[in-house]
């Protein structure tokens, strides 16, 4: 029987450069996203200057590029899993940081190595690339724990699984996320309760495309931070929900404070996340 055949020492050298890196590495330096576009409607700048050339592919500099493939498929053979896909690394204010890493803005990642640089992941842009332009690559982790490394697993899957609220839950909800942004980072007792919460839900009961629903919203707090000097969770609790008043189809509107240890799997799972980038209108209202 004849021999198989040697593997090819490439393919090796790129598996062997590639098998320490996961999901939310990162690279710096002078990178370039590409994509495509129609150059009788080019949108961004990038599409614009490369539609002038007659160009289909624009180019966009940025400050570095993040891995977002899953880790197994990272580290598998290149001659299995040949790709990996990247999104860029783009700058932000500290107020969109800080949004960032409280994960209330889906269509963009936290990256904890980066938080001096204010760089977050830019997940509304993905690009393609084979393994052998990563494995030349200098790696810089992108974090250093399983905590950071889950959370921007989380961040992946919220962007694509993220749930499109009722354009007039939307409206009604407006002074609620309002309060919420404005009041998050100050040195006051509701700010401070703002920090102290993981997570906002909300949960439509029968569900939310019936005539009447009634409407709970779960304030989900960090499970050590039970209770604080100041305003009780209970006087906080009663100044959100006033509003959101009951209205239209919304019959019934009630809360709590708890946190991921008070609340049962069906109520986390029954239930959708609120956050910044989820309260836009499907349309414009009329």
């Amino acid at each position: 029987m004849a021999a198989d055949p040697p593997g090819d020492p490439a393919a090796g050298a790129v598996d062997a450069a590639l098998a320490e890196w996961r999901q939310g590495d990162c690279v710096l330096g002078e990178h370039w996203f590409v994509a495509r576009h129609d150059v009788t409607h080019p949108l961004s700048s990038a599409a614009k200057a490369a539609a002038a050339e007659g160009a289909e592919l624009g180019e966009t500099q940025v400050p570095g590029l993040v891995v977002v493939s899953q880790t197994c498929d990272i580290v598998r053979s290149c001659d299995e899993r040949p790709y990996v896909e990247v999104c860029p690394l783009v700058e932000v204010d500290d107020a969109v940081l800080g949004e960032v890493a409280r994960a209330r803005r889906p269509a963009l990642a936290y990256v904890p190595a980066f938080h001096a640089q204010r760089l977050v992941a830019d997940l509304d842009r993905i690009m393609t690339l084979e393994k052998p332009v990563v494995a030349k690559w200098t790696r810089i982790a992108g974090h250093t724990s399983d905590a950071e490394a889950r959370a921007f697993a989380h961040a992946l899957s919220r962007k694509r699984v993220r749930f499109a609220f009722p354009d007039d839950f939307t409206l009604f909800a407006r002074k609620l996320q309002a309060r919420l942004s404005d009041k998050h980072d100050k040195n006051t007792d509701e700010g401070w309760g703002l920090r102290a919460l993981r997570e906002i839900r909300v949960q439509a009961s029968p569900q939310w495309d019936a005539d009447s629903v009634e409407l709970f919203f779960w304030f989900v707090r960090n499970d050590d931070q039970a209770d604080f000097e100041g305003k009780s969770w209970a006087t906080l609790l009663a100044a959100w929900l006033e509003l959101v008043p009951q209205s239209g189809r919304f019959s019934s509107v009630e809360g709590q404070v708890a946190s991921l240890e008070e609340m049962t799997g069906a109520d986390y799972v029954g239930s959708d996340p609120l956050d910044l980038d989820s309260l836009s209108l499907k349309r414009a209202p009329r």
